[in-house]
């Protein structure tokens, strides 16, 4: 099978366990502020989109978490990673 380019999404966040300092200014700040009591929680994030060369979607969604973790994109002590292809 010859490779073909996927695209592949990263989402990086907190722990649960972990305070968001950000995802909290945006709830107290905003969303409280501004009146959308239906929102009962906030957690900020960083997101990635990679083009990426594989033989197939698994490899390709494999490929980039194994390159998240070896070059440290986020600490896996603090934060979580997912990792998915996107569907478009």
């Amino acid at each position: 099978m010859s490779a073909m380019l996927f695209t592949v999404n990263v989402v990086i966040s907190y722990k649960p366990s972990i305070r968001d300092p950000e995802g909290e200014t945006i709830y107290r700040q905003l969303i409280l502020k501004n009146n959308y009591s239906m929102v009962k929680n906030v957690r900020a994030g960083k997101f990635l989109r990679l083009l990426v060369e594989a033989e197939s979607p698994e490899k390709a969604v494999e490929q980039v978490k194994q390159a998240c973790l070896d070059l440290r994109i986020y600490n896996p002590v603090v934060h979580e990673i997912e990792v998915f292809l996107h569907d478009r």
